[in-house]
Order: structure tokens, then C-alpha cells, then sequence
């Protein structure tokens, strides 16, 4: 039965609706999913609003979004378009100018745009669980709707500073103590509507942000310089962060029109810069990996009420934290009490550490640590919907845990190895139920690295693989689907990077040379420094059992060995390439590793020689492209900008710099491509260039282009 409360007018459109609730107009966004603002909601907004300041009836407006949030933010398909009417800003103005009182209903995320449209209003409520923010700057780019101005109006300057330089979220609490919203109600439109209608009792004024000038003059202008070269150093390169803080100084120092203008020209120089178009890449091609060419969208997947990790050990502690994080109950399988007692402790101190941050509560972490179980015996997984091993990396040890596996779990029940580079058909061909089989390679650590690499077999059922990316991302993880490979693609890809960073070293190079040159650049980590954080004997391992493969025309480099036989496997030893000391995991240059590399050099009589940062980067960067181009042919990854999710959200490539095929288009495919033909010219067959390249410029083609032609 219809609201006799409610009152419908003449006006209705597909994506914005008025009416009327007695004395108080609504205007409802509804633009599933997440109520972006479109040109047709722009439009709806403003009629909607004409429609509200011409009813007589209503005394006051509530501008609220339905479904499940507030307006999320811009339609990020407009960016980069030409400028459609009407803009934003005149839609917000015309809010703020509005002859009746706005109050903005935010419940989900006002995010971006959204959360402008909300300033632009007089008044703000938002129901306990609403967020704010303003995550521009992660697309490159900053509020251009004035939120540079506003926000410090009503936040303060350092608070608007450390929200728009982040992009980080504020809850509602937080919100109401900031003076973003003015009021947290229980029920969104009621809540909104009293609220809305006791200012019309109470004769409160029309109030405007960009009056609000008492907070940007309460700061004190002086901070601005240090503040900024704070904003300089956490951003490593990336020009977004430092773009919004000029904006937002722009209102303690410009009047507001003056900053409004000053912020419309810092918006569009980045967002015609080359790192924003990589961030806008990376944006879509983290969504496009989701979607699987071959597995139908509707495949129906199995439910996962109940998980299962073989072994406690740093992965396997770290894999069971995401369950327990998602609500998932986990068991936690150990062979000896005194290793599940010392997994469940480290697991139970990376908590504890969180909640010491204040970034968790003790009774949330309680409610955590009741969700995993420790247990000493197969049998007590025969209930569990998926078991992920996380067992040393070694073949005939995985194939022994999966083989009792295949006697142990359920019908039905996903089999999941965490392996980062063994063969995922023949872990399977172990099992009875090779379709139930996949790999999933975490990356360390596993509760916080957000990638998940999920590795089809050659018999993989398209439940399974439609199960386990729906499960990635509600144990907030990143998946992207990768064939069956040694290495997959991102350790595979690693590995001829790793390898040329070594070669240098034996050429003329030295490790914090090339390290310093990659993180200049915007890498997390040099190859080195990863290496030390890794742990040396991982790799060592691994190339050890590869060593029958290699081609014996070729020279290897030993120094990482070397290392290793010294018993140096990086921070976990205090030792590897470089020094750790008193417990640090800063690194150190260490002499001794110096010495160690000159004297490579003379055994392999190599004269070292100077090595210019242009060919540190050239060599690492296209080692990476090259190595991807070939996954691609392979049919390993589905599409180039998966590979670009991979090292984004894997492997700390910045995601500014959009991820090595992106950079390769960005550069020019023929221009790389004469460069790996020169290396291979002028250094050994590692660098024969890869077919895909080589066709692809004949063509006149992108990796973009190849994407789009699948």
C-alpha cells in the first residue's frame, strides 16, 4: 500500500525523481549501480531541483540516493570525453544558491562528485554506517567540483589536506567531528526529513560552504610549505598528491572563486597527464579481469561456508586471516602441536599488532581468532567447501598432500594449492577429481598483498574457477585468472627481470645502483631489496630445480647463489645483498657482497664497466614486456591489461606508471621493440624479441589493440 505521506509529482525521470513527503520535497537519484553521476543524472538533478523551489508545498529539499548508497561519484567513462552539459559545477552551484534549504541524506559512500554535490547542499546528515571521501586522487587526478574549496571550509586544512592527498574514506563519526556532516540519524530519509523540517522551525539560515571562511583563516599559511614537502616525499613520484595539495592551499591563500578556477586548472593538467590515463587504466582492467571469455557469466558457483589451510607456517597463517577477515570460519591444519601452537601465536600477534595501530578493535580481533581453528588430523577437513594447501614448495610434498586430500575432503569440496610456480595438472593428477583442482598463489603476506593469481588446470571445471574468483573477492582479494606455466605469469615474468638485474651486477653495476634507479623510477623495490624481503633461498630453490633446463650457450650469473651458500637469505637472516641491522629492514650496502660481485666479474672474465641509469631501466622494464608478450601468445593471460593488474597489485609496480604493458603502448611498441633487438644484438638470445612485438608493429598495433581483438 502506497505512503499516504508521499505525494508524486508531475515530474519522473529514468535516473532522478522528486516528491514530496508533506512539507519536504525528496529528490532520489537512482542510477544503479552505484548512482554515478552521468550527464542524465547531472540534468535530473537539476530538474529535480526546479521542480522542488516551484512546489509551493514544499518548505524544504532532501537530496538522497537509492539502492544501496549515496552518489558514489563521477562516471569515469565520461573522463577524457569532451565535457558534456551540464557540468558539475553549475549543478552544484545551483544547489548551493538554492532559494529553499538542501540537505544532503548520505547512507553507503559519498564519494568524489558525490560527496561535492553533498558540500554543495546546506545541511548534511548520513545514517552510522555512511561514508565520505574524496578519492580522486587515485585516478590521477583531484576533486574538480570544488571540493578543494569546501572541504576545508568545513573540515579544516590539514584534515582536507590529508583526505584529498590519500583519497582515504571518513566514517560518519568521524564526519560529524570534522563538520563534514552535521547531524548522524537512524533512519535515512525519516531521519532526513525531521532534520530538514525542524530547520524550517527553526528559521535556520540558507548556509553556504563556500561562505564558511572561518577555518581556512583560522590556519596558519605558514604550515603550507612543510606540509607540502611531507606531501612530496609520500607521494614517490606520483603527481596527483602534490596537484591536490596546491588546490586545497589554493583556499587558504585565493578567494573562493579565484581558488575554484585555480582548481579547475590543476585538474586539467593532470588529467591529461600520462599517469592519469594509467590509473584510469589500471582502474578498468582490474574490473575487466573479473570477466573470463570462456566461463559463462551466469556459472553457477558452489558455496563456501567452510575453509581449510594446510600448514601454519607465514602463508598458510596469513591465507587463514583473509577467511577469518571475511567472516569465513577456517581450520588450520599441523602435523606437530608445537608448529600450530607458533602459527596460530604469529597469527594472533599480526592482530594484536593491527588493534596496538587502532586500526581494529580487541573484540573484533576476538571474534577473528574464534573463527580460526587449529587442528592436528586430516580428517577434521571432511567438512570443509575449500582446503588450500600452503605447504613447502615442493613438488613430491604437494602431490603427497593432495593424494590424502582426495581421500579426505568431501565431494564437491575445492582443492586449491598455493604454489607459486609448480605444475598445477600435475598436483592434479594426483586426485581422483582433477576438475576440482586450481591453483592459488598468494603473495606474501598474504593477509595484506591484495593479488591473487588463480591458476586453471587443463581440467579445471568452470564452477571452479567461477567459485574461486567470486570467493577472491570476498576475501578482498584482486584475482586474475593465469594459465599453466612454470612461474604462472608474474613469477614467470620475474624472472628474466631478476636475471638482467643480476646480469648487470657481473657486467658493472652494483646492487644499490640498480635498486635506486627502479625505485626512483616508482617501483616499491629494486630487484635486490625484493630479493632480501622475499627471501633468497626461495629463488635459490627454484632455479636450482630448473638448472637441467637451462641453455648451456648462455651465461649465468652466480652471485645470488654465492649469497645463498653463505647461508644469506635477505632480512630473515640479517644478511643477504645487503645488511640488516638490530632487527631493521632498512637496508644496508655491505662491503663484503661488493667484493663478492667484483670477483664474479673476474671469474667470468667480464671487464665491468659503467652502466648508465637509462640502461638499468630499459633492461629491467623490457625484460618484463618481452617476457609478457609471450604469456600473452601462450595463452597464459587472457589480456596485456591483466598482466598490468598482475604487477600493480602483485609485484609494487606503481599503478601511476599503469603496469609494464601499458608502459610498453605508452613508450611506442616499435620503439621498445628496437631496443630489445639492439640488446639482442648486442648481449646474448635472452633477448630475442617475442613474436607478438614483432607482429603487432608490423601491424601498426597496441598490446591495447590486442586486448580489444581476443
Amino acid at each position: 500500500m502506497p505512503d499516504p505521506t508521499v505525494e508524486v509529482t508531475s515530474f519522473m525521470s529514468t535516473s532522478v525523481r522528486y516528491e514530496r513527503q508533506g512539507d519536504v520535497g525528496v529528490i532520489t537519484v537512482d542510477n544503479p549501480p552505484v548512482n554515478a553521476l552521468s550527464q542524465h543524472v547531472r540534468q535530473g538533478l537539476l530538474d529535480c531541483l526546479a521542480e522542488g523551489l516551484a512546489d509551493d508545498e514544499a518548505k524544504a529539499l532532501v537530496l538522497v540516493g537509492a539502492g544501496r548508497t549515496f552518489i558514489a561519484g563521477a562516471d569515469i567513462r565520461e573522463f577524457g570525453k569532451p565535457l558534456a552539459e551540464p557540468d558539475l559545477n553549475g549543478v552544484i552551484s545551483t544547489y548551493e544558491n538554492a532559494t529553499k534549504p538542501v540537505v544532503a541524506a548520505i547512507h553507503g559512500t559519498a564519494l568524489g562528485g558525490g560527496l561535492e554535490v553533498a558540500l554543495g547542499c546546506h545541511y548534511r546528515v548520513a545514517v552510522a554506517q555512511g561514508k565520505v571521501g574524496l578519492p580522486e586522487v587515485k585516478l590521477g587526478i583531484l576533486p574538480g567540483a570544488g571540493g578543494t574549496q569546501r572541504l576545508p571550509r568545513v573540515a579544516g586544512v590539514e584534515a582536507a589536506i590529508d583526505m584529498i592527498t590519500t583519497g582515504k574514506f571518513v566514517p560518519a563519526g568521524k564526519a560529524l567531528q570534522l563538520g563534514i556532516i552535521d547531524a548522524v540519524v537512524d533512519e535515512l530519509i525519516p531521519g532526513a526529513v525531521a532534520f530538514a523540517r525542524k530547520l524550517v522551525e527553526d528559521g535556520a539560515p540558507l548556509r553556504r560552504v563556500r561562505d564558511m571562511d572561518e577555518k581556512v583563516k583560522a590556519f596558519d599559511a605558514a604550515k603550507l610549505p612543510e606540509i607540502r614537502k611531507q606531501v612530496v616525499k609520500a607521494a614517490r613520484g606520483q603527481m596527483s598528491p602534490v596537484g591536490c595539495f596546491d588546490a586545497v592551499a589554493g583556499a587558504v591563500t585565493l578567494p573562493f572563486d579565484e581558488g575554484l578556477k585555480n582548481e579547475r586548472e590543476i585538474f586539467g593538467g593532470l588529467m591529461a597527464s600520462d599517469q592519469s590515463k594509467a590509473l584510469r587504466h589500471i582502474f578498468f582492467a582490474e574490473r575487466e579481469a573479473l570477466k573470463i571469455p570462456d566461463v559463462p557469466g551466469d556459472t553457477p558457483t558452489l558455496p563456501i561456508r567452510q575453509a581449510a589451510i594446510i600448514g601454519a607456517g607465514t602463508m598458510g597463517g596469513g591465507i587463514a586471516m583473509n577467511f577469518a577477515n571475511a567472516g569465513i570460519p577456517v581450520k588450520v591444519l599441523e602435523m606437530s602441536a608445537d608448529a600450530l601452537e607458533r602459527g596460530l601465536g604469529i597469527i594472533r600477534a599480526n592482530y594484536a599488532a593491527t588493534v596496538s595501530k587502532g586500526r581494529l578493535t580487541q573484540d573484533a580481533m576476538d571474534k577473528r581468532m574464534g573463527l580460526i581453528e587449529g587442528v592436528l588430523d586430516y580428517d577434521a577437513l571432511k567438512d570443509a567447501d575449500i582446503i588450500i594447501e600452503a605447504v613447502f614448495e615442493e613438488m613430491d610434498i604437494k602431490k603427497k598432500v593432495f593424494s590424502t586430500l582426495d581421500a579426505v575432503a568431501k565431494p564437491g569440496a575445492v582443492l586449491a594449492s598455493n604454489t607459486s610456480t609448480l605444475d598445477i595438472d600435475e598436483i592434479a593428477a594426483t586426485t581422483s577429481r582433477p576438475e576440482f583442482v586450481i591453483g592459488t598463489h598468494f603473495f606474501s603476506p598474504a593477509n595484506v598483498m591484495p593479488l591473487l593469481e588463480l591458476v586453471r588446470g587443463a581440467k579445471t571445471s568452470y564452477q571452479v574457477i567461477s567459485t574461486s574468483m567470486k570467493l577472491a573477492k570476498t576475501i578482498g582479494k584482486v584475482p586474475v585468472l593465469v594459465g599453466n606455466c612454470d612461474g604462472f605469469v608474474g613469477n614467470r615474468m620475474l624472472e628474466p627481470y631478476v636475471q638482467q638485474g643480476e646480469l648487470m651486477l657481473v657486467e658493472g653495476a652494483l646492487p644499490a645502483q640498480v635498486d635506486g634507479v627502479l625505485q626512483r623510477w616508482g617501483l616499491a623495490m629494486g630487484p635486490f631489496t625484493m630479493g632480501d624481503m622475499a627471501g633468497l633461498d626461495v629463488s635459490w630453490r627454484i632455479r636450482k630445480r630448473r638448472a637441467a633446463t637451462r641453455r648451456n650457450d648462455l651465461f649465468w650469473p652466480t652471485v645470488s647463489d654465492q649469497i645463498c651458500e653463505m647461508g644469506r637469505f635477505g632480512q630473515k637472516t640479517k644478511a643477504g645483498y645487503y645488511l640488516y641491522e638490530g632487527g631493521s629492514r632498512t637496508p644496508v650496502t655491505d662491503p663484503k657482497i661488493e667484493q663478492l660481485i667484483v670477483e664474479a666479474s673476474k671469474a667470468a672474465g667480464v671487464e665491468r664497466r659503467e652502466i648508465s641509469e637509462d640502461e638499468i631501466l630499459k633492461r629491467s622494464l623490457y625484460a618484463l614486456i618481452n617476457e609478457g608478450a609471450k604469456c600473452l601468445e601462450e595463452g597464459m593471460a587472457i589480456r596485456a591489461s591483466d598482466i598490468d593488474v598482475i604487477y600493480c597489485f602483485g609485484y609494487g609496480f606503481p599503478a601511476w606508471r599503469g603496469g609494464p604493458m601499458f608502459q610498453a603502448d605508452l613508450i611506442g611498441l616499435d620503439k621498445v621493440l628496437a631496443d630489445i633487438k639492439q640488446f639482442h644484438a648486442d648481449l646474448d638470445d635472452r633477448w630475442k624479441p617475442a613474436k607478438l612485438i614483432e607482429t603487432l608493429v608490423a601491424e601498426g598495433k597496441s598490446f591495447a589493440d590486442y586486448d580489444r581483438s581476443r
